[in-house]
């Protein structure tokens, strides 16, 4: 034969085998009677065998014994097991009169055998304190059995072999039970698993989600704060100057596509077809991007005056925040400041790698943080990403305007 086809072939008996075994066992766990009633009857049955066919006279001390005696003790010996998993010490200490009897009298029934079952199910359950003095008191017949027959049940007949029988079936339950202890625990560490892992999906979708508000918020309330601005530009200019209206609707054309496309690079993380098709690696905006963004905004109508003292070296993650945080207080100037306002941006870059960017208007608008709060929130969740700290607020008086002051911490250099 195929030595392939034998493996499959005992692989497949193997999973037969197991695949029985499961079964029994899930059965077992709902109907535990049904299968309690069967073991007892087969231990009965086997114990009134014994009884009925004279098999006990052949291990017996005295084959006069009255045959209820022998009835009630193969009874005893074999009706308690019904309870030996519910109540294993109860059925072993009640076993152990029934053995005592049965060695005092000399009757030496193989049924006392089951004595073994009851220890087993006993380690297999009670705490070891327990489980020793059961040991203990089972030892209590077969000692009572050396001494009443010295000549046949002496100490190396009788007792030696019984405590090592006793011990192994003691030892065999503690080793089942650790078994069941092992395995348990791994069901219930993969259950935690599943549920950290559920856990970390949910923060991690939070998480996502909250990013691609912060970046839409960003993206879309920043465009249309300059588009708004193009188009009241243009609205004034239309009367007087038509090429400069013509200007502003070509320059609102311009920021709306921008816009637009940035959306839909967003947006396309989230559907689901796209992950067969070619990921966009379009990078994120940095530090170079900071002259096109002010120079949208002055066309939009806001004068900004920058001045940038050192040398930018910042990783990119440090310069899209920068980038946002600026964008985001331009946006606010020219949502809430006013006509007439103008801006003042400082960066400052130091030799360590912190930075501190300040941004300044001249507005004499609603503040934003009345008028839109979620600006202001993503601008300090960008900032405590870095360890930085964000303040934002009214100019001390008697200056009038907002101010947005941001500092970032060096760098922490690698591990």
């Amino acid at each position: 034969m195929n030595p392939m086809a034998e493996d499959r072939t005992a692989e497949l008996l193997t999973l037969h085998v197991q695949r029985a075994i499961t079964r029994v066992r899930a059965f077992d766990r709902r109907h535990p009677l049904v299968w309690d009633l069967h073991i007892t009857g087969f231990y009965v049955t086997a114990a009134l065998i014994d009884f009925t066919s004279d098999g006990w006279k052949n291990t017996t001390e005295n084959p006069t014994l009255p045959g209820w005696l022998i009835l009630a003790l193969s009874l005893g010996f074999s009706i308690p097991l019904l309870w030996r998993r519910t109540h294993p010490v109860a059925v072993l200490t009640g076993m152990i009169p029934v053995a005592v009897v049965n060695a005092a009298t000399g009757a030496l029934l193989q049924a006392s055998l089951l004595l073994l079952v009851a220890l087993f199910n006993a380690a297999l359950r009670v705490r070891m304190r327990t489980l020793l003095w059961s040991y203990g008191l089972v030892l209590v017949p077969f000692l009572v059995a050396a001494f009443r027959y010295p000549a046949e049940q002496g100490p190396e007949q009788n007792v030696v072999p019984a405590a090592m029988s006793l011990a192994l079936s003691a030892m065999l339950g503690i080793a089942v039970r650790t078994r069941k202890d092992y395995l348990a625990s791994l069901v219930e560490r993969a259950r935690q698993l599943e549920v950290e892992r559920d856990q970390q999906s949910r923060l991690a979708a939070a998480a996502e989600r909250a990013r691609i508000a912060r970046e839409m918020h960003d993206i879309i309330g920043h465009n249309l704060s300059v588009i708004t601005g193009l188009a009241d530009g243009g609205r004034y200019a239309a009367t007087r100057s038509p090429e400069r209206a013509a200007q502003a609707l070509d320059a609102i054309g311009t920021t709306s596509r921008q816009a637009l496309g940035e959306l839909r690079r967003l947006l396309d993380v989230l559907r689901e077809e796209t992950k067969a098709e070619a990921a966009d690696l379009t990078p994120q905006p940095t530090l170079t991007d900071l002259d096109q963004l002010i120079d949208g905004v002055r066309a939009a109508g806001l004068p900004v005056r920058t001045t940038i003292r050192g040398r930018p070296s910042i990783l990119p993650g440090r310069q899209l925040t920068v980038y946002r945080v600026v964008q985001e207080a331009l946006t606010n100037t020219l949502k809430h400041a006013g006509p007439d306002a103008t801006s003042d941006i400082v960066m400052t870059y130091a030799d360590s790698g912190a930075v501190t960017v300040t941004v300044t208007d001249t507005g004499h608008g609603a503040p934003p943080s009345t008028a839109d709060g979620r600006g202001l929130t993503g601008m300090r969740e960008r900032t405590a990403l870095y360890g930085g700290t964000l303040e934002a607020g009214p100019r001390p008086h008697p200056e009038p305007g907002w101010r947005v002051h941001l500092h970032l911490p060096p760098e922490e250099p690698p591990q």
